[in-house]
């Protein structure tokens, strides 16, 4: 057995320096702690670790390198009725750890109760049914690897499953699909490029685990939102091995990206862990300091506060909590090279004591720290608590998912009444949300559907859910839709209805990649992807929830809308609209339009029936400069929208805002509109029921 030396307490997690592995780990409550290596075989060799220095215990073995696999045992109180958890008979993973070798089994070991009795301790050895952590070796030739840092205001972000997108993808070998190796092959980063998509928002990829219940039922935890270590990338997606070399492909699937311009956002679950409520297993966090790790409440301390509905949440008042999810944050960016974070739940990150607070600790952290502040930071902004419903009130480094412009697109499109003004509002950055705090269009990540609910093709084609599949007798996942489906509940063979169908998602993806803000496309839904009406898709790891492949859907129909706003900065502002300037004589920089041509009125505004509208974008009226200084000008356009049930006439303005036209997009017709005659002033233009058309001025 070798010697352990003492070592140092920083940095926590294992550190191998070339000859010998650091271990240290956090625990305020812990008597002692062992250190338990294994061997290829399985077999145990435990370690105690011999230094404690404000509360981090540490240990240095010579010898120790990349591919040792490892876990720890915390002795320490149990006393569940004071907020301790400590049972040195379950083997516990490291929470700084960078890589994890196995899958958990689940087992009655793996809790510290007995089922039959939970007040009875459990002390069966849980180590044969646990993953374990790696020692990796940290190098990596990145070349030139440089982040493409593309502006928000040029930002195009495609929302992805690793496994989910590749899975099924014919063009790439079959052992890579599913896998971060599958996401970099060059037919995926061909397709990521001819759609326009700067940025894949890649959903959980820190290691997670199923849930107990999911996996009793024959299903698994597919979306990933059950994290258990916050520095690893997931086994499970890797192509190349479960020891370590997960690092190393998630690495190559980063510069690879980087490589053709694309940024990498992860998606990360801050809020809670895999560990559940006080009737969860003790795999990591609970067993090494429960107190200090979760939240719990104040009047019996036994049972976790739930602002996620996962059964606990992380602690962001203990500055050991805090300083994981930092580090976390900075590893993934100094060392993995990753370009930004989309915040789960993030309110539940604002709960300081109860209610959500802008200004709590862990915003402070973020806004002082030289490298975390600089990439990009967005928020869910809400989690199952009481007022965690907080869109708009994120702080201005923020931007922020924007539930509103969801709600308000698609309630328009399906002919909800009183949704003009909101739908003006929202398809012009959100001015209403964001302006107050000193932010800009772009902190608005606008999008019509995601991962949590209908893909595009169900949005159009079921009124109601169907999770029937998910084993909850169809009472999980939202009723609140917001969805039409044209006339018939799910596939159907009517063409009349298919045509409709086809029409609304264009009107859906046009109005997306039309507005200010940032667009967000959910992967497959330039594809048709369906769940055939299941708005759940969390438990599905298969073919109902992957992409296929072998459909077109309206790629070709994306593609000119991420060129035309690539093209035209008019769709891309940096600054919100102004109106018209006061006492100017010339055009403002976006006028609302009537059927008729001529400016809206307070009276067509306040008119609850409305379903139709126009908008006047002004390109010669761009008021922010270009990175160097100098005056933007773009083309005019005319947007044209038709929500009603009935074909629209709609009358050109005149010639002040253009004496010419002619037809860009037309979601009724989208391979005939460049076909079209050109138009003049007053010239009238049918536009066919529910229907968006785009013209430009011509000089």
């Amino acid at each position: 057995m070798p010697e352990v030396w003492p070592g140092e307490p920083y940095p926590l997690g294992a550190t191998w320096d070339g000859t010998g592995t650091n271990f240290a780990l956090f625990s305020e409550v812990a008597r002692r702690v062992e250190l338990c290596l294994f061997d290829g075989g399985g077999r145990e060799t435990r370690h105690e670790l011999p230094e404690v220095d404000g509360f981090v215990w540490h240990g240095y073995l010579p010898g120790v390198g990349p591919g040792q696999r490892y876990g720890y045992r915390v002795h320490g109180p149990y006393r569940p009725e004071d907020g301790d958890r400590c049972n040195p008979a379950k083997l516990l993973l490291d929470p700084y750890g960078k890589a994890v070798a196995g899958s958990l089994r689940w087992h009655e070991s793996l809790f510290s109760y007995r089922f039959a009795d939970p007040d009875a301790l459990n002390t069966d050895d849980s180590a044969p049914y646990m993953p374990k952590n790696v020692v990796i070796n940290p190098f990596f030739n990145w070349g030139d690897d440089r982040p493409p840092r593309i502006p928000y205001h040029e930002t195009v972000i495609y929302e992805a499953h690793v496994k989910g997108l590749t899975k099924l993808h014919p063009g790439i070998p079959a052992e890579q699909r599913g896998t971060y190796a599958g996401l970099a092959h060059p037919v995926m980063i061909d397709h990521l490029r001819n759609l326009g998509v700067t940025a894949v928002e890649l959903m959980p990829v820190h290691q997670f685990v199923p849930e107990h219940a999911l996996v009793a039922r024959g299903l698994t935890n597919y979306w990933g939102y059950n994290t258990i270590g916050f520095l690893a990338p997931h086994n499970a997606y890797s192509a190349s091995g479960q020891y370590g070399e997960q690092v190393l492909e998630f690495k190559a699937m980063v510069r690879a990206l980087h490589e053709a311009g694309i940024e990498v956002i992860l998606d990360v679950v801050y809020n809670h862990t895999a560990e559940g409520d006080h009737l969860g297993p003790t795999l990591s966090f609970r067993g090494i300091d429960n107190a200090a790790y979760y939240r719990l409440r104040d009047d019996d301390r036994r049972y976790h506060l739930d602002y996620t509905g996962c059964g606990n949440s992380l602690n962001v008042r203990s500055p050991h909590a805090l300083q994981l999810i930092m580090d976390s944050l900075r590893y993934w960016i100094l060392e993995m090279h990753v370009d930004g974070f989309r915040f789960d739940l993030a309110s539940a990150l604002a709960r300081e004591l109860h209610d959500v607070d802008r200004l709590a600790a862990f915003f402070d952290l973020v806004q002082q720290d030289p490298v975390v502040s600089q990439v990009k930071l967005i928020a869910e902004p809400w989690d199952v608590g009481e007022g965690g419903y907080q869109v708009g009130n994120f702080p201005p480094l923020w931007t922020e998912w924007n539930g509103k412009y969801r709600d308000t697109v698609r309630d328009f499109w399906r002919g909800s009444y009183a949704t003009v003004p909101e739908f003006a509002s929202r398809l012009t950055g959100s001015s209403d949300l964001y302006e107050h705090s000193s932010r800009r269009p772009f902190a608005s990540i606008n999008f019509v559907t995601c991962h949590d609910g209908f893909p595009l093709q169900d949005l159009v084609s079921y009124d109601v859910k169907h999770n029937e599949a998910n084993g909850e007798g169809n009472r999980d996942g939202t009723d609140d839709n917001r969805s039409w489906n044209c006339g018939a509940e799910g596939e159907t063979g009517d063409p009349r209805i298919q045509e409709l169908r086809a029409r609304q998602k264009r009107n859906f993806l046009a109005t997306l990649f039309l507005s200010q803000g940032v667009p967000m496309l959910s992967h497959g839904d330039e594809l048709g992807r369906t769940q055939l009406g299941n708005n759940n898709a969390y438990c599905q790891d298969n073919e109902l929830a992957w992409v296929h492949w072998d459909d077109t859907g309206e790629l070709e129909f994306v593609r000119t809308l991420t060129r035309l706003r690539a093209e035209h900065p008019v769709f891309r502002r940096r600054r919100f609209f102004q109106g018209a300037g006061p006492g100017s004589d010339n055009l403002a920089d976006i006028v609302w339009l009537t059927p008729a041509g001529e400016p809206m009125t307070g009276r067509d505004w306040d008119a609850g029936y409305a379903k139709s509208l126009a908008a006047f974008l002004n390109g010669d009226a761009i008021t922010e400069p270009d990175p160097r200084g100098r005056p933007v000008r773009d083309d005019s356009f005319l947007l044209l929208i038709n929500a009603g049930a009935a074909p629209l006439d709609f009358a050109l303005p005149g010639a002040a805002y253009g004496e010419r036209w002619e037809f860009v997009l037309d979601t009724a017709a989208p391979r005939t509109a460049g076909e079209r005659r050109r138009l003049k002033a007053r010239d009238h233009v049918q536009l066919t029921d529910r229907s968006l058309v785009v013209l430009r001025r011509l000089a």
